[in-house]
């Protein structure tokens, strides 16, 4: 089929690409042309495992195309992905400025009938919106009602984890499509069916419902999963009062299959770009629909709380006034496998750490050009903040005099480092981790005085060699 994704970022490139690996002749549109040309040069604008080897065999075999034409974008597909960003505007909601734009260019431009496929997160009644948008430019154009002209708005939104999005979309555990009960809306069904068919072989994982119940679904999954993680996250707050260890109890109540281990784990908040915009957009639906949803406004405010928690255990230990302290960093990106910056708790952490006085020096496996770029702009007002942040080529780099390491990404690489090594660069053993990857025993016995979320701190006792339980 002839496929037109309309925005290069993580839903439309890896949507494009994996589209093309299965025998699609697909074009990518973007407005960027520094992302076109950069695409087109055999690169590829934001890592993501596995996408750059699709994208040159699928180059290499002429069926993905990038570019920034926009009128040979809409001639070409017959079916036509809308995946353009929807960043939250100033009241939290989503905004639809470049969907409703992609729209609008479908509608001016299109020569047949098209299938516009609403696959950026959007808010109920958005494709509503889109069709509205489209028959506005037809009527412009005096063709609007021609059998010609007729088009179809669908909802088929996307559930990709950023780091592992190519094995997601090609190994989907479900795929979502609402359309309308219309005969333009069945033949829309029937043309994303058939798109889809490759991934159906083994078993069906079409979920077919109309239009507004599939853009709901999506707010509602990232809902649920957001807060799946501010409760763990203010139940390890409440372990570290009561003196329980949430990685036990983690264990205790991921073993009933009714609650299950998936986004389970305590430690600094969430981020990236879907998380804290979907759960901001649906509490700002549920606003403009009379509704206030108390569950999801207190996930938010747990999240916003807890990217401070590792702040406050570091001040505990070593004192509000960190002016002539070094910190290392281990982890700028919002999770592993990518180089997303998106409210990632790095940037709370270490602009806290900063305003307190404190040199950074940070650490990340593929975000550290996202992350000078997005510090850079963070600090454009403090410029004596900015002058004490840099950044390490290597883990290792970032220990040499500091007084304390702070772990904020689960990377892989750092959940088994060389601990007597560090012991001998840092200034004093001292390490505060955001996301649990050591067990407080075990540091205890190496002579590693470790602070992490919700987990007992194990005074080391000097005298005898021996570790006393002690909440931090």
């Amino acid at each position: 089929m002839k496929i037109t994704i309309i925005g290069t970022g993580y839903v439309g490139l890896v949507t494009g690409a994996c589209l093309a690996e299965i025998g699609n002749d697909v074009f990518c549109l973007d407005v960027d042309q520094r992302k076109i040309d950069i695409l087109n040069s055999g690169g590829v604008p934001i890592h993501e495992p596995g996408l750059q080897e699709i994208i040159a065999r699928t180059r290499a075999h002429g069926r993905i195309t990038f570019s920034t034409d926009v009128k040979a974008s809409v001639e070409h597909g017959e079916v036509q992905f809308i995946a353009v960003g929807t960043p939250p505007d100033e009241d939290g909601s989503a905004d639809l400025q470049y969907v409703l734009e992609a729209a609008r260019n479908i509608g001016r431009y299109m020569n047949g009938f098209k299938v516009i496929v609403d696959k950026s997160t959007v808010p109920v009644g958005t494709a509503e919106r889109v069709g509205a948008a489209v028959a506005a430019e037809l009527q412009a154009r005096g063709m609007a009602g021609s059998a010609s002209q007729q088009f179809s708005v669908v909802s088929n939104p996307e559930f990709l984890k950023e780091g592992a999005a190519v094995e997601d979309f090609m190994r989907p555990d479900r795929i979502v499509l609402g359309s309308d009960d219309d005969e333009m809306g069945r033949l829309a069904r029937e043309k994303m069916k058939r798109l889809y068919a490759p991934f159906n072989r083994n078993h069906e994982r079409m979920l077919y419902m109309d239009v507004r119940s599939a853009e709901f679904t999506k707010y509602a999954a990232n809902a649920m999963l957001a807060t799946r993680i501010s409760f763990m996250n203010e139940m390890s707050n409440l372990a570290d009062r009561v003196g329980a260890d949430i990685e036990a109890v983690r264990r205790g109540i991921g073993s009933d299959p009714r609650i299950g281990y998936h986004f389970l784990y305590a430690g600094v908040g969430y981020g990236g770009s879907c998380f804290p915009k979907d759960v901001q957009a649906l509490v700002r639906t549920a606003g403009e629909n009379g509704q206030r949803l108390r569950i999801l406004e207190a996930v938010e405010d747990v999240n916003h709380e807890q990217k401070e928690v590792i702040v406050r255990k570091i001040e505990h230990t070593l004192g509000h006034d960190l002016a002539g302290r070094t910190f290392a960093i281990w982890g700028l990106a919002f999770k592993p496998n990518t180089d997303d910056m998106r409210e990632a708790p790095s940037r709370r952490v270490i602009a806290a750490l900063l305003s307190r006085g404190a040199t950074v020096r940070a650490y990340d496996p593929v975000s550290l050009d996202e992350a000078r770029r997005v510090f850079a702009l963070d600090l454009a007002d403090a410029p004596d903040a900015l002058a004490r942040l840099s950044f390490a080529t290597t883990q290792e780099e970032t220990l040499a005099g500091a007084d304390a390491l702070v772990i904020l990404t689960e990377w892989k690489e750092f959940k088994s480092p060389d601990f007597l090594h560090m012991k001998s660069v840092l200034k004093a053993p001292v390490i505060f981790d955001g996301r649990n990857l050591y067990e407080p025993e075990t540091m205890a016995e190496l002579g590693i005085d470790y602070y992490a979320i919700g987990r007992p701190h194990v005074q080391i006792d000097t005298t005898n060699h021996t570790a006393a339980h002690e909440r931090a």
